[in-house]
């Protein structure tokens, strides 16, 4: 995937569990693992919203582009 996902380290530097960040924005715990796993195909804008309001941090500081597009990690894979 050509977007890395860095929710587990934004966590645990604000001393946050996961669970308590769904409870926070209004997840579940199963949807908020697929996110953190990196496996989610999608997110909602206002899902991100609320991440980044309550984690007190930026898109950019959860969300990093890895320089490829997607077609080019499947093509590798094969």
């Amino acid at each position: 995937m050509a977007i890395r996902i860095y929710l587990e380290e934004i966590l645990r530097e604000r001393h946050m569990t996961s669970k308590e960040l769904c409870r926070l924005v209004g997840i579940t715990e199963a949807n908020l693992s697929i996110l953190r796993s990196g496996k989610a195909k999608g997110v909602r804008f206002g899902t991100v919203n609320k991440i980044c309001y309550y984690l007190q941090c930026d898109v950019g500081d959860i969300l990093k582009f890895d320089g490829k597009l997607e077609e080019e990690d499947s093509e590798h894979e094969r």
